[in-house]
C-alpha cells in the first residue's frame, strides 16, 4: 500500500519536526506573545488613567500587606514621611534614554511607621563610569507623589555591595525593596515608588514608558500562521505522495542517465555482435 511511505524513517522524522514546531507555535510561542500584548494593554491603561487621576493615599490603594501588581502598578499615590538618607542604595548598570546611569533608592519612614522605598530618579555617570555627585533628600517631613512599581528580581539573588565606583555607597543590581531591606536592616514594604518631576527629593525623573501597543499581537498572529503553514505544507506533501509518481515512489523514479563511456561500450558490443 502506498501509505507505507508514512512509516519510513525520513518521513517519520519530518512529521515529528513539523508537528512539534506547530504545537510549539500554538501552545507556547503564540500564547506568550498574546500574554505580552495583554500586559502592555494593562500597562497602557494604568498609565493613561494616572495622567488624569488624582493621587490617592498609599494605604487606600495598597492596604498593609498588599503587593503591587498589574492592577495597581503605575498608579499615583501620595506618601508623607521622612527620608532615611543613611540607608540609601544606588542601583547600578541602568540605562536611561540610551545612556548609562545609576538610580538612587532612598527608604522613607511614613507617618504611620511603615517604611517604603522611594526611587528618587537617576544620576549620570562620569568619564570613569562612576556616579556623579547628587543632592541628598530634603530633611524633615515631606509629602511626595509617586508611581507604584513592582519589585524587579535578580535571578542570581545578589546582595548590595560597595566599591569605589559609587564612593563607597551601597549599590545593587536591581531595584528591589528586598535587597535594600537586607542591606539597610529595615523592614521595607514590598514594591517601590517612583518620583515624578518636581517632587521633594527627586533627581533626574525617570521617563515613563511609551503607550504604544507594541508588536506583540502581530507576533502572536505570525506564530499561528507559521504553525498553520507547517501543517498545510506537511498535508500537501502527504497527499502528493499518495498519488502515483510521488517523490517517494520508487517505481516512478526516473532511470539514471547513461554516461558517454557506457554508450560507447554498448555500441562496441553491438558492433562485435553484428560482425560475428
Amino acid at each position: 500500500m502506498r501509505l507505507r511511505f508514512l512509516l519510513r524513517p525520513g518521513w517519520l522524522a519530518l512529521t515529528a519536526v513539523v508537528f512539534t514546531f506547530a504545537i510549539c507555535c500554538f501552545t507556547l510561542l503564540s500564547p506568550w506573545q498574546f500574554s505580552r500584548n495583554s500586559e502592555r494593554e494593562q500597562q497602557n491603561a494604568a498609565l493613561e488613567t494616572s495622567f488624569t487621576a488624582a493621587p490617592v493615599p498609599l494605604a487606600q490603594l495598597l492596604p498593609p500587606g498588599s503587593v503591587p501588581g498589574q492592577r495597581t502598578e503605575w498608579h499615583l499615590v501620595s506618601i508623607t514621611g521622612r527620608y532615611l538618607p543613611d540607608k540609601e542604595v544606588v542601583a547600578r548598570l541602568r540605562t536611561v534614554q540610551g545612556e548609562g546611569a545609576f538610580e538612587v533608592l532612598t527608604p522613607m519612614r511614613t507617618t504611620d511607621g511603615t517604611i517604603v522605598l522611594i526611587d528618587r530618579g537617576y544620576v549620570r555617570l562620569d568619564s570613569k563610569s562612576a556616579a556623579l555627585p547628587f543632592a541628598p533628600p530634603p530633611p524633615g517631613t515631606v509629602t511626595v507623589t509617586a508611581r507604584v512599581r513592582a519589585d524587579e528580581t535578580d535571578p542570581k539573588n545578589r546582595d548590595a555591595f560597595a566599591d569605589a565606583s559609587t564612593g563607597g555607597r551601597l549599590q545593587s543590581y536591581v531595584v528591589d525593596s528586598r535587597v535594600v531591606a537586607r542591606a539597610a536592616g529595615l523592614d521595607i514594604r514590598p514594591g517601590y515608588f517612583q518620583l515624578d518631576v518636581g517632587q521633594p527629593g527627586v533627581l533626574g525623573a525617570l521617563p515613563l514608558p511609551q503607550t504604544d501597543s507594541g508588536p506583540f499581537l502581530s507576533y502572536a498572529l505570525q506564530w499561528i500562521a507559521f504553525g498553520a503553514m507547517a501543517l498545510l505544507g506537511w498535508l500537501y506533501f502527504t497527499v502528493r505522495e499518495l498519488k502515483p509518481g510521488g517523490a517517494l515512489d520508487a517505481s516512478a523514479a526516473p532511470s539514471r542517465r547513461k554516461s558517454v563511456a557506457e554508450i560507447l561500450a554498448e555500441d562496441e558490443l553491438a558492433e562485435s555482435g553484428h560482425q560475428k
